[in-house]
Order: structure tokens, then C-alpha cells, then sequence
């Protein structure tokens, strides 16, 4: 793998080493909400986060932002556990969750309640949008703003004993109402929610919001650097107000610092552009929709977004660090073609996947001059251009199997496989010539009969003018397996666009076909799961990590052989 790019990012951070700033420290963090699978656009905020942290001889924490528990779950959590072993990144200490620092959390609310800095307002949640205003217009103060701090202690303690019902009451920073920046206009730091916990159980009947929980544990974590998208550009001055607005040596006693007080010095936060990829929705509440409405089976689907369903496809962790590599780190959004992804897999498939025959629709095959109790062992390379990975022995006799698409009774101009009277090689094999054609009641041709030529093997007789080379398996010793052809899973480049009613119309109605009694090449009959193979002339594929069994071989096409990015970018 190339080492990273450079970018501002890393820029910053070599400033900050050279300055001093953090005494030679990178510290950054992933901080994940477990409410879905995370997706490819995740797995640059991972390389990122884990990439600097490891270039700079500093640390990566691993943070589950768990303040909604309304929407996560342990599986979300396991998943994305799961997805960052399998790029290949390890996190700094034990697994770290905002709900660990619930205590702590409250009592900086306190703090700020006690400063003035806080209160308790009833509004409803719809009130409370009506009063803060819009983009062009400034908000209305609360009618609670100015309650005691007493009074608002009061209400506080008794919101986490749970004597109120969700919405009654929330508690919001004091700020301003008139701010250009509508998420400095009071925004709520705490809410009521009777909602049990995967963490913490009935413990809280209150929750911190993301932006309050997630500033103070950046801070309590001694975090550096914290690097999120460009999406919370516009909450900077917010993770900036908390704090600032708190005491920084409360902060520092509540951290994880060795460091002197006088040395602690608080994160900065710095955004970057998220990963957009074209015929692909990020959305997790669209990726969950997909799941619970049945369009896609389950978060790791291979035709959905996320890692895990990259993976089932056959993608490696080695072809998505590439490819979040080669979309970069830049300041601004932009809009990264699927197929560079698609190269990024093909490139390192390439290279790695050993090659193996599958017949997807499969054709018989008789040879006529071949004696019938006679069979012999061809040895062909598992790859081309690495003798390292060996060789395979595939039985040749007298009954096989080609594919379909690879015979024309009458064939169009340029023809280059088998048609009646015309001859062809087998991969790694003889020339042979098709004689007849057995076809069935509708016509279509179910078996062929075919000569073949002995003194081929290995060797090209001079003079002799071969069309092309096609695939093929023997017909006793054939693996019948299954193969699903997976394709994207939408047809529109820009399934969000504004002129599209419902993004689920975009869905690509052939975006999985099945094909059943496939018939792969012996080698194969062992092949375990998610291991990758490039099927000659038909694609890379690999064998799927859950449905596949000893008795049901099933494989997941990864991608074409096609690679139209190359050209493109070339």
C-alpha cells in the first residue's frame, strides 16, 4: 500500500508538533454513533482518524457517541467494532463510550448552571423551534431564560429524577438568541428521555445532546486533534462556547491527563469534506430504511454501502484504504466517481486473487473422437504472473461444459468463440470444432458436438488459426455452486437529487441476479469463505461469508473485469 497523501489536515498537525503546542502528542479519535452499520463514507473518517494517529507515533480512541439510545443498539455496536479490525486499525486502550462519562457530563451541566450559563426551559419541542428563528430572521428569547439559578438547579435535579415526562423540559445553554449562527441561539444541552440504555440501563432519565457530550469528552480524553466532517463546521463555535465557558481546571481534573495543569491545553476541532460517491446514498436513515422495508437483505447486503456489506461483496480492507487514500482530505464537498472505488478492488484483486473456471450457464459438451473411458489431468497456474501461488490440476475427458454466451450457431461479424464448423481453444487446453448442435423442443441448443485435436495441447501448430480461447470445466468432476451477480443498487447517478421524488425510484431492478447449478472447476470445491477468485473472462468473485457451506457452495460476484475508471483517469 502507498503511504498517505499529504493535506491540510496533516499540515495542522505538523505545525502543532513542531510549535510544541501538545508537548510531540497526536491524539485523535473515532467517535461512531452505534445506530447503524457504518458505511464506506465512514471508513475515510477511520483511515483518517487511525491513519494520522499512526503516522505520528500517537493514539487513535475508539468513542461510541452513545447519547440517543432511543436509535442504537449492541449490535450497531458489534459491527463497528468488527469493521475497524477488519480495515486493519487497532484503537488506543479499552473501548471508550460517552455514557461512560455520564456523571461527569452532568455535573459540567451544573457548572454551568450554577455560572449562569444554563437553564431549564418548558417549552415544547415545537415551541421551542418557533422561537429560534430561521436562517434570515433572529430568535425569541424563552420565556424561561431568566429563572433563578436556583430555581433552575431545582428543576434540573428533579429532570434527572424522572419526575417529568419526556418534553417537559429541557435544559439549553445561554448564549444568543440573535446570533447569525442558529446553533449558538441557546441550543438545548440536555433533554428528557425514558428510554432504557444499552449501557447504563434506567440509570438516566435525561441524555445529554451530541454536541454538549461530544466537546467535553474530547476534552476528558485529551484529544488533540478532533477531526469530523464538514457537516459540523457550523457547531465549531459551539464545541468552541462549552469549553471555553467551563472551568479548565475541572476539565483537566475530570481528564485522563499525566500532564501538569499548566499543560493541558483543550482540542481543536477541524472539519473536512465527507465522501460522496455517485449511484450511492449515505444517509443512514435511508440505508435503514432500505433494511426494514425489505428493498435489501439486511446492513450487510453486498449491494448496500456499508462495510460490511463491501466485505460480504469481497471487497478488502486493503483496496477500500487505497481508495479513501486516493479520494483525499480536502476542504471542500465533492463528488467521487463509484468506479474508482471499483478500480481500487480490480488493482489489488489483480494481483492477489488466484484465477478459476465457472461456467455461469452451462452448455454440454461431447467430443466425439475422444475415447469415453479415458481421462487425463491438465495443470494449469493459479495466476498468470506469480508462479508463487502455484498450480491446479483440472481432470479433462470427454463430456464438459462451456458457457452459453460463448456459442453462436450463426455468428455476427468478428466472432470469436465457437460456432458450428468453426474451431476454438480451451483455457489451458485443446483445440476444438463444433460439428453439430443438439437443440431442444424451442431450438435451443442443449449439447454440441465436438471434435478435438490431440496434437494441440500447450501448442499452437503452424499455420493454425485459432478464433479465440474460452473457458470451460469438466463434466463429472464439476462443483455445482450458485452465483449472484450483484450490480449497483442504483441506476441514477444522484439518487438524492431534488428533482427525484423518492430516492427508492432510483433503485436498479437488476441490481442482483441469481444463478442456480453454476458449474465451477474441482479447486473450487474446497474454497473457503470470503476467499477471492477471479473467474477467467467472467469477474472477480468470492465466496460469500454466511450463506456458503460445504454442501452449498455460493459466491458473490466483487466486480466486473471491465475497468472503465482506468480509462477514464488515464
Amino acid at each position: 500500500m502507498t503511504p498517505p497523501a499529504s493535506n491540510f489536515i496533516r499540515h495542522i498537525i505538523e505545525q502543532d508538533l513542531a510549535s510544541g503546542k501538545h508537548k510531540g502528542r497526536v491524539q485523535t479519535r473515532f467517535p461512531p454513533e452505534p445506530n447503524g452499520y457504518l458505511h464506506i463514507g465512514h471508513a475515510k473518517s477511520i483511515c483518517l482518524n487511525f491513519g494520522v494517529a499512526e503516522s505520528y507515533d500517537g493514539q487513535c480512541n475508539l468513542r461510541f457517541d452513545d447519547t440517543n439510545p432511543a436509535k442504537e443498539s449492541q449490535e450497531f455496536i458489534n459491527s463497528i467494532k468488527a469493521d475497524i479490525e477488519w480495515l486493519g486499525f487497532h484503537w488506543s486502550g479499552d473501548i471508550r463510550y460517552a455514557s461512560s462519562y455520564f456523571e461527569a457530563l452532568h455535573e459540567f451541566a451544573l457548572q454551568l448552571i450554577r455560572a449562569g450559563k444554563a437553564y431549564v426551559c418548558s417549552l415544547s419541542p415545537d415551541e421551542a423551534r418557533e422561537y429560534r428563528g430561521t436562517l434570515t430572521s433572529p430568535g425569541r428569547e424563552s420565556p424561561n431564560r431568566n429563572r433563578s439559578v436556583e430555581e433552575n438547579l431545582d428543576l434540573f435535579a428533579r429532570m434527572r429524577a424522572g419526575e417529568f415526562p419526556d418534553g417537559a423540559h429541557s435544559l439549553r445553554a445561554k448564549i444568543d438568541m440573535a446570533s447569525p449562527n442558529i446553533n449558538m441561539r441557546d441550543p438545548v444541552i440536555y433533554r428528557i428521555r425514558h428510554v432504557v440504555h444499552h449501557q447504563t440501563g434506567n440509570t438516566w432519565p435525561i441524555y445529554p445532546m451530541y454536541d454538549y457530550a461530544h466537546c467535553i469528552s474530547d476534552a476528558m480524553e485529551c484529544i488533540t486533534h478532533s477531526l469530523c466532517t464538514l457537516e459540523f463546521e457550523d457547531h465549531r463555535p459551539l464545541y468552541d462556547w462549552i469549553l471555553q465557558t467551563l472551568d479548565k481546571d475541572s476539565l483537566h481534573a475530570a481528564s485522563n491527563s499525566t500532564q501538569p495543569a499548566e499543560d493541558y491545553v483543550l482540542p481543536r476541532q477541524i472539519e473536512f469534506a465527507r465522501l460522496n460517491i455517485n449511484y450511492t446514498v449515505m444517509s443512514k436513515r435511508k440505508l435503514k430504511e432500505l433494511v426494514t422495508e425489505g428493498y435489501v437483505n439486511g446492513w450487510d447486503d453486498p449491494r448496500m454501502p456499508t462495510l460490511s456489506g463491501l466485505r460480504r461483496r469481497g471487497y478488502t480492507p486493503e483496496s477500500i484504504r487505497n481508495f479513501c487514500d486516493r479520494a483525499g482530505v480536502a476542504r471542500s464537498e465533492g463528488v467521487v466517481d463509484v468506479a474508482m472505488l471499483e478500480h481500487s478492488i480490480r488493482e489489488h484483486l489483480d494481483t492477489t486473487a488466484p484465477r478459476a473456471m465457472c461456467v455461469l450457464r452451462p452448455l454440454k459438451v461431447t467430443l466425439s473422437n475422444y475415447p469415453a473411458d479415458q481421462q487425463e489431468t491438465l495443470v494449469l497456474p493459479c495466476h498468470p504472473k506469480d508462479e508463487s501461488m502455484g498450480s491446479r490440476e483440472i481432470p479433462f475427458a470427454r463430456e464438459l461444459y462451456i458457457d452459453a454466451s460463448d456459442f453462436e450457431e450463426v455468428p455476427p461479424p468478428k466472432y470469436k468463440r465457437l460456432s458450428l464448423g468453426a474451431e476454438v481453444r480451451l483455457r489451458g487446453g485443446y483445440v476444438i470444432r463444433c460439428d453439430e448442435v443438439v437443440k431442444d423442443a424451442n431450438g435451443t441448443p442443449v449439447e454440441l458436438i465436438c471434435s478435438y485435436d490431440p496434437a494441440t495441447l500447450g501448442v499452437n501448430p503452424e499455420g493454425r488459426k485459432v478464433a479465440g480461447v474460452i473457458h470451460w470445466v469438466p463434466a463429472d468432476a464439476s462443483v455445482d455452486v450458485e452465483v449472484r451477480i450483484y450490480d449497483r443498487l442504483f441506476n441514477k447517478e444522484n439518487p438524492d437529487d431534488k428533482s427525484v421524488a423518492d430516492y427508492k425510484d432510483c433503485l436498479n431492478p437488476d441490481s442482483l441476479q441469481v444463478l442456480s447449478g453454476c458449474k465451477a472447476e474441482p479447486s473450487l470445491r474446497m474454497a473457503a469463505p470470503e476467499s477471492g477468485f477471479q473467474f477467467e473472462r467472467e469477474g472477480y468473485f468470492c465466496v460469500d461469508r454466511y450463506d456458503s457451506t460445504p454442501d452449498r457452495i455460493v459466491f458473490n460476484r466483487t466486480v466486473t473485469l471491465r475497468d472503465s475508471w482506468a480509462k477514464i483517469s488515464g
